[in-house]
């Protein structure tokens, strides 16, 4: 990437560079910024050609919602011409397809940045399962989140399930994904899906407070931190204590040697 802005997809994707911080905004506003292939295989470009500097990742929707979620113009066979077709059950490769998808979500969690996901509005299907992509949730009060997958007779394939069982646990996520039901902010909160709501005006300095103070601190430490606390859930004590005996030397043993 050469320059601090760059737009993917025909447009329907940016990306801006400032320093340590990189933007991410879906950029159809005209369709509530519903996902295609050429959107998915954007973002895992991004993912891919991060530059190193790049310490915190904010993903954001332009217009009134965060992203409605797959295209359904797709699903029913008649996007706009020169669209890439979603993958189909019956392709040779369908599952190499799909994993294409999620690597446009993958990255988003990797302990080299924290990235932020800044939802108003619509958050549905797909798009919900972007957000849970990220490492933190900062939720305007009119947002409204919905894994609608299984209401279309799909499953959410685009590495959602996980973060979801692990943030409310497993009947929970039982119960949103399989009612289909719109959880509003206030509800999200309580879930634990958002680490904060505020109002929609509020929304962008919320995110830049909640940047300035990931940037304050080490970025080793913040890498290594990252990397250890997301080993937690499957170590046990013993295993968390040793792995963070491990991560305490490899920084320290790092400073020395840079």
């Amino acid at each position: 990437m050469t320059g601090s802005q760059v737009e993917l997809a025909a447009g329907a994707v940016r990306l801006a560079i400032d320093g340590q911080v990189a933007t991410v905004t879906l950029a159809r506003p005209q369709r509530r910024n519903a996902l295609t292939p050429a959107i998915w295989h954007a973002l895992a470009a991004i993912g891919a050609d991060l530059p190193d500097q790049v310490r915190v990742v904010v993903v954001r929707g332009e217009g009134p919602s965060f992203c409605a979620g797959i295209d359904v113009k797709l699903l029913a066979g008649d996007g706009a011409a020169g669209e890439q077709p979603v993958a189909r059950a019956s392709d040779a490769d369908f599952e190499q397809q799909v994993a294409g998808y999620q690597a446009g979500y993958l990255w988003l969690r990797d302990p080299a940045i924290v990235s932020i996901a800044a939802v108003h509005g619509h958050a549905i299907g797909a798009g919900f399962q972007l957000a849970l992509s990220c490492d933190l949730r900062i939720l305007a009060d009119d947002a409204k989140l919905c894994m609608k997958e299984p209401a279309l007779g799909l499953v959410p394939d685009l590495t959602g399930t996980k973060p979801l069982v692990d943030i409310v646990g497993l009947p929970r996520a039982i119960e949103l994904c399989l009612t289909a039901r719109t959880v509003a902010a206030a509800e999200a909160m309580l879930l634990r899906l958002a680490e904060l709501v505020v109002p929609a005006a509020e929304l962008d300095a919320a995110v830049d407070d909640l940047v300035a103070a990931l940037l304050a601190t080490d970025a080793a430490a913040a890498r290594a931190t990252k990397a250890l606390l997301a080993q937690a859930p499957g170590n046990s004590l013993a295993e968390q204590a040793a792995a963070e005996r491990r991560a305490q030397r490899e920084l320290l043993l790092s400073r020395v040697t840079s």
